[in-house]
């Protein structure tokens, strides 16, 4: 499967996976955002932003927000919705061959892993574990029943990030598994001092 290919035909429509119409999307979304550990984070990236949705989502609570696409016809979709917010920056990028400097405090993962085969993957991993600073949170949500674009499943792609951090959080259903890691494991409550 040529992966660039597939989203480049995929993205031939506005909205392939209907994130804007679906409520499985917007359920998916709104889990996801509630998951986050902190209100507000410096430095974010999101990897796979699609048309940015959830980036718009994402950007109240960021200072700086990095988002990344395969695709260039999603990177476009995405600076246009994102296009009066400043601190946010939308670029194509093929991961991970290509990579960002620096670390984050938010990485987000969603709807990615899965089309990277195994070795891929566990580079993936080992890539987005370096890539979170020390109070950093890692969020990955992906969907869990086969599919024929699928090189390893939900489960494997989070099996990896278990292996190389501590697990802070997790939810899951028949549809999706959500998870996040920090080296800081402390819960809400404790960050804010009620216990």
């Amino acid at each position: 499967m040529n992966t660039t290919a597939y989203f480049d035909a995929l993205y031939q429509q506005e909205d392939p996976f209907e994130y804007r119409t679906r409520w499985y999307e917007a359920r998916k979304r709104a889990l996801t955002l509630a998951s986050l550990p902190r209100e507000h984070y410096l430095r974010g990236w999101e990897l796979g932003c699609s048309n940015g949705v959830l980036t718009a989502a994402l950007a109240p609570r960021c200072a700086q927000l990095l988002a990344t696409d395969l695709s260039e016809q999603a990177v476009t979709a995405a600076r246009l919705a994102l296009a009066r917010h400043a601190h946010v920056r939308v670029e194509r990028a093929e991961h991970p061959r290509q990579w960002p400097d620096g670390t984050f405090d938010l990485i987000v993962f969603s709807e990615l892993g899965y089309y990277l085969d195994p070795p891929t993957m566990q580079a993936m991993a080992a890539r987005l574990a370096a890539s979170l600073d020390t109070q950093g949170v890692l969020v990955a949500c992906h969907w869990r029943p086969d599919f024929a674009q699928a090189r390893c499943s939900a489960e494997f792609v989070h099996a990896q990030l278990d292996a190389l951090l501590p697990r802070a959080f997790s939810w899951s259903d028949a549809d999706m598994l959500l998870q996040g890691w920090s080296r800081d494991t402390r819960s809400v409550a404790a960050h804010e001092g009620l216990r």
